[in-house]
């Protein structure tokens, strides 16, 4: 009964618009995110831009994407890269500074013991020194 008074087609139409209103709700966040944490524009510039996308939100996302879209990238690059030197410290810090030396020694003895092979031991021994 639901087929006759709901079509296939129409199923598909209102799958696709849910489908086109999910993304532009995902470019809309995404854009007001890039708008936000772009240290290159000024206050005045990013009030232009959110009521910009506010009062034309099709045409100010389109519009924003064609011209900042590179910038978009690049900010998205840099917080990645940011959030990578962060980790690293992090797990740095957590993990103890060890001395080169330190390492060998423990991939040394790991060797001697039998639990990795000498094949293991000069492949982690040539990071040890390579770092």
């Amino acid at each position: 009964m639901l087929a006759y008074t709901y079509p296939l087609a129409d199923l598909f139409g209102t799958m696709l618009g849910l489908f086109v209103f999910f993304i532009w709700f995902w470019l809309l966040i995404v854009i007001f995110g890039d708008i936000f944490r772009s240290r290159d524009m000024g206050g005045g510039v990013k009030a232009l831009w959110i009521i910009f996308v506010i009062v034309l939100p099709f045409l100010g996302i389109f519009i924003y994407l064609i011209a900042r879209g590179g910038k978009m990238h690049e900010h998205a690059v840099q917080q990645a890269q940011q959030q990578d030197q962060e980790l690293r410290a992090y797990v740095q810090d957590a993990a103890g500074s060890q001395s080169s030396a330190d390492q060998l020694a423990k991939l040394a003895d790991l060797r001697d013991r039998g639990v990795i092979s000498a094949e293991e031991f000069a492949r982690e021994k040539a990071k040890v020194l390579g770092s």
